[in-house]
């Protein structure tokens, strides 16, 4: 019997679950020299599958937008975000108005959490079919695909959808920290929200005006070394139940794969900036001419990623439907109208299954 195998056998048992799915760090920490099948993709569905990752062109496509040029009212910069939404559904943003310590901080402490023993981190169980606490989310069967990546995920506004129970307290400050960073998240939010409104002619607050008490929550996804990346996803292909989504991602590898033109582009992190993307929501406001875009994460042999993830959508009790504006007779409407609320219930008790859950406001 080989090493591999024998570490195997003889540390099987130390492999500890979070509700029935294996703790990934804890697979890695005991020296799994293979994947469990549970986590093995098919072979269409694994990563280099779509053949466009290592097309260095279309990772420069990716575009850039610098926000203070938009602040100063820049109508070239307004027309790349224009662009930007029609034709990626994803950017990146740089002078954004979030302080660098501030994001700094919010990585430092989120990479303490992960790294803390299982026993400390158990203590703020996401429970099976939630997704809230630290765990593994949208996992509804025995036989589903498993994702490479542990997260802490947590409702930040309005209060009511707190648990204050899965914050964590240790370590020290992570609660203050995290409540700093998602306030000027969500004023970066506000402001996007914003110049995306006036990309589509409509009033500058017209977005924001109609959202009520939006729903602000973050996740923190950790993809630890994996020793065969190429078999296995860090997180499966979505596109994203919010208005718009903010990423903060570290540098350590590019691990973010949006769909673009039926080819999976790797998105390069740049220092100090923040990855933006159109989700459902803002898909059917605008009728389509704004789409949400597939995204999946993948893992590496030797380093682990960290991200910090805030998802931005209307409140529960937001009716929504297309905009008039966009709904014409060479533009008939395509979607229905339906409360937010239920909207969130039926992505939260799906998989991830690439844009299948839109499906439920499709006419």
């Amino acid at each position: 019997m080989d090493s591999a195998a024998v570490c195997r056998s003889e540390q099987a048992s130390e492999v500890i679950k979070i509700g029935q799915v294996d703790d990934v760090q804890e697979l890695q920490r005991v020296c799994f020299a293979t994947v469990p099948e549970r986590y093995i993709r098919d072979g269409d569905d694994r990563p280099g599958g779509g053949g466009g990752d290592d097309d260095v062109r279309a990772q420069q496509r990716i575009p850039v937008i610098d926000l203070g040029e938009l602040l100063r009212g820049g109508e070239e910069e307004l027309d790349k975000l224009r662009l930007a939404c029609e034709e990626w559904g994803f950017f990146q943003v740089v002078n954004h108005g979030v302080e660098e310590e501030v994001m700094y901080e919010m990585e430092k402490l989120a990479r303490e959490f992960f790294m803390l023993p299982l026993e400390e981190k158990e203590k703020y169980p996401m429970a099976p079919g939630g997704i809230q606490g630290y765990g593994h989310a949208f996992v509804f069967s025995e036989d589903q695909k498993l994702d490479w990546c542990n997260m802490l995920a947590l409702g930040v506004e309005p209060a009511f959808i707190r648990q204050p129970k899965l914050w964590p307290t240790t370590p020290t400050n992570f609660s203050q920290t995290l409540e700093k960073y998602s306030i000027k998240i969500r004023e970066l939010c506000l402001r996007l929200l914003t110049h995306i409104a006036e990309t589509l002619d409509l009033q500058p607050e017209r977005f924001n005006g109609m959202f009520g008490e939006a729903v602000q929550a973050v996740r923190m996804n950790f993809y630890p070394p994996c020793p065969r990346p190429e078999m296995v996803l860090g997180l499966s292909a979505h596109s994203d139940g919010s208005a718009v989504t903010v990423l903060q991602q570290d540098t350590a590898f590019p691990g973010l794969q949006v769909l673009k033109d039926g080819a999976w582009v790797t998105v390069q992190p740049i220092r100090h900036a923040l990855v933006i993307n159109v989700g459902d929501t803002l898909e059917v406001l605008t009728n389509g001419r704004y789409k949400s875009i597939e995204h999946r994460a993948v893992a590496n042999g030797e380093l682990d990623r960290l991200s910090v993830v805030t998802f931005y959508a209307p409140a529960y009790d937001v009716e929504l439907g297309p905009l008039p504006e966009f709904v014409t007779d060479e533009e008939p409407c395509r979607y229905r109208r339906y409360n937010h609320g239920e909207y969130s219930r039926h992505y939260v008790t799906s998989r991830l299954q690439g844009k299948k859950t839109l499906e439920f406001a499709k006419i």
